[in-house]
């Protein structure tokens, strides 16, 4: 390990290389369940440059050293937990937004920018980048990618891959493909960008990107919605979208005991409607025309409530209303009331969710008389987070729990990730979302681009 250190120094000085004591200077735990008890790595490298990461690269993989990529550290599978025996990788230093084109509404970024500089920088140009999500701040665009983020707008935008036009990522043996395109349509051939999408840093390493920004909208109403019917809820989803004329933007629903988390102390929030409805909608749409735009929202809802597809609403009159209404939704940290708690990121369709839900609930309840569950999520499409306390949090409960949110999914055509990844935690159940055949297709290119297994090695798969 002396010798990596001293080639590491030679390329990158000293203050490119953190190991030893200067390894205190840092924090390595995420926000995954290992948190607690993350190990720090045998050193930290800070590259400036692609070039760099390739140089890295090529003298870790000649070495046959294992290296785990860092970005803003905020997953909640533990994808970038690393040991005592490997280098960590940090593109904190490559943290340029190097061009935006408003003509080709494009913003060429390093992987290590921040999400929300991404969007701050977007919106001085009176463009969107429309990806968001809680942790915008310290989330880092690269993380974005390697975990394909979802976040709240995925209902009109699409998922992380679906904001990328270009990248360029490093392979495990410092061989750079560059594919730096600005162009929607493009193909010729393989569009080998995404295989790096939602890989975790396991068959490369990101270090610049090719963003696809839209044009800034010009009206953001919203509202909140309260109705007794999970029928109701995609009932109205179904009515709205049409209603809208395609400018909603999001549709996040808040299950009873959640909403009364996030409204009561010691939680800062007031409730903008009362506890008594079962779930409540949190409706955004975003349009080019402010006055018509709302006009339509109210008139939309109004006839809605009449016509009883809503029981309750109340509609945001001004940006405070607005940033107030987004505070309730992304007060997630309220759920430590219920300590110790198991969180969960789930996908099922619509049409499956409220049997899954109950069928969830009823097992939690016969294995755990006194257990919370709180449900919320970006249920336009079809995401929902779940977190549950049961008063234990040993490895055999964890499991338990595990296996009583996942074992629904399964017959549902489920999913066990729906935004944060893989990582350590949810390797034993891919398979339960994944076919074999799938899972052997996946290994065959993992061991075609990184044949050493140094990326991120033991992540993913079991």
């Amino acid at each position: 390990m002396s010798d990596l250190i001293v080639k590491l120094e030679a390329l990158l000085g000293k203050n490119g290389v953190f190991h030893g004591e200067r390894l205190k200077e840092r924090q390595f735990s995420g926000a995954g369940p290992l948190a607690s008890t993350s190990v720090e790595p045998f050193a930290l490298v800070r590259p400036t440059s692609t070039e760099e990461v390739s140089a890295i690269l090529k003298i870790c993989h000649a070495a046959g050293q294992p290296v785990v990529p860092h970005g803003g550290l905020t997953g909640l599978v533990d994808g970038t937990s690393s040991n005592n025996k490997e280098i960590a990788i940090t593109l904190e230093r490559m943290n340029k937004i190097e061009e935006i084109d408003v003509e080709s509404r494009t913003m060429t970024v390093q992987a290590g920018v921040p999400l929300q500089l991404v969007q701050e920088a977007a919106e001085k140009a009176d463009l969107l980048f429309p990806l968001d999500l809680g942790a915008r701040g310290t989330a880092t665009i690269g993380g974005n990618v390697s975990t394909n983020a979802g976040g709240n707008r995925v209902i009109r935008y699409g998922m992380m891959r679906d904001q990328v036009l270009g990248m360029e990522v490093v392979l495990a043996d410092g061989t750079i493909i560059s594919s730096m395109n600005k162009i929607i349509k493009n193909n010729t051939g393989y569009d080998i960008k995404h295989l790096f999408m939602g890989a975790e840093g396991t068959l490369g390493i990101v270090t610049r990107l090719v963003l696809r920004v839209r044009p800034r909208p010009r009206s953001q109403d919203m509202a909140f919605i309260g109705v007794n019917e999970f029928s109701q809820v995609t009932s109205f989803l179904n009515t709205i979208d049409s209603a809208l004329g395609g400018t909603l933007s999001a549709f996040e629903v808040l299950w009873q005991d959640y909403y009364k988390l996030v409204t009561s102390p010691p939680a800062k929030s007031s409730p903008p409607l009362s506890h008594d409805y079962n779930y409540y909608i949190l409706l955004e749409a975003m349009g080019g025309d402010p006055a018509m735009d709302a006009d339509r929202f109210v008139e939309v809802l109004s006839t809605l409530l009449d016509d009883g597809v809503i029981a309750d609403a109340v509609i945001a009159q001004s940006q405070s209303d607005r940033d107030s209404m987004w505070a309730i939704r992304d007060d997630v940290g309220q759920v430590v009331q219920n300590w110790p708690i198991f969180t969960f990121d789930i996908s099922v369709s619509l049409n499956k969710m409220e049997s899954y839900v109950e069928e969830m609930q009823d097992d939690l309840d016969k294995q755990w008389a006194d257990n919370s569950c709180m449900i919320f999520g970006h249920l336009g499409d079809g995401n929902l987070h779940i977190i549950v306390g049961v008063g234990d949090e040993s490895a055999e409960t964890k499991k338990a729990v595990e296996e009583t949110v996942y074992r629904g999914l399964t017959t549902r055509g489920g999913s066990v990730s729906a935004e944060h990844g893989i990582g350590l935690q949810k390797k034993d159940y891919l398979s339960w979302s994944r076919s074999e055949n799938e899972i052997a297709l996946m290994l065959r290119i993992k061991k075609a681009l990184d044949p050493k297994d140094i990326l991120n090695p033991g992540k993913i798969f079991a």
